[in-house]
């Protein structure tokens, strides 16, 4: 079983200027890209869990949104972080594109794409962490027994409509790497000393 850190997309990874689909509009937050890199030296897999309701509202198409992500996985790889997977959710209840217009289980804030993720990369959820900006990353972290769930970039009412969901707030995920980091140091540090004794 391997440890991951699940992130949102749109406003984690990458400024949320609502329903980016094109590369040339896509501008990574600051001190995102090396925050990811850091994380994955320190052993954990990366995982992109993210909503794309735009899909659904015919903003944009299945196709457009993936040749955006397999952009940002090639620019990710060339600065040295590695994305295990992006799992999207196309769906939306008011949508326009008949198909994709429904009710499922894995828009967040329901659990669908992190089960799906665990079960297909081995992913122990109780040791794993989930970094989102809105409620519903958290909930969504909650419902699949995500172990620890943050908040980066969020605004009072959200930190608010988060509140007992959230183990941490932050500025944003380097801010939460940075965290994530030095506590990890310490747990190894901590399990190291009582195998000493």
């Amino acid at each position: 079983m391997v440890k991951a850190v699940f992130l949102d997309r749109d406003g984690v990874i990458n400024l949320d200027k609502a329903y980016v689909h094109r590369w040339d509009d896509f501008e990574f937050l600051p001190g995102a890209v090396e925050a990811m890199r850091q994380l994955h030296l320190a052993g954990y897999i990366l995982i992109v869990v993210t909503n794309q309701a735009g899909i659904a509202r015919g903003y944009y198409t299945e196709r457009q949104f993936e040749i955006l992500t397999e952009a940002m996985i090639e620019h990710l790889a060339a600065a040295g972080v590695v994305i295990t997977a992006v799992y999207h959710c196309p769906h939306h209840p008011a949508g326009t594109v008949p198909l994709l217009s429904v009710a499922c289980d894995c828009r967040k804030p329901a659990p669908g794409m992190l089960l799906a993720a665990a079960r297909e990369h081995g992913v122990d959820l109780e040791q794993s962490i989930l970094v989102g900006d809105k409620a519903s990353d958290l909930e969504a972290a909650r419902a699949a027994g995500v172990g620890t769930a943050y908040l980066v970039q969020s605004d009072p009412a959200c930190l608010a409509s988060a509140e007992g969901l959230s183990d941490g707030a932050f500025k944003g995920l380097a801010d939460c790497a940075r965290h994530i980091l030095t506590r990890s140091r310490a747990i190894n540090f901590s399990q190291t000393q009582e195998v000493l004794r």
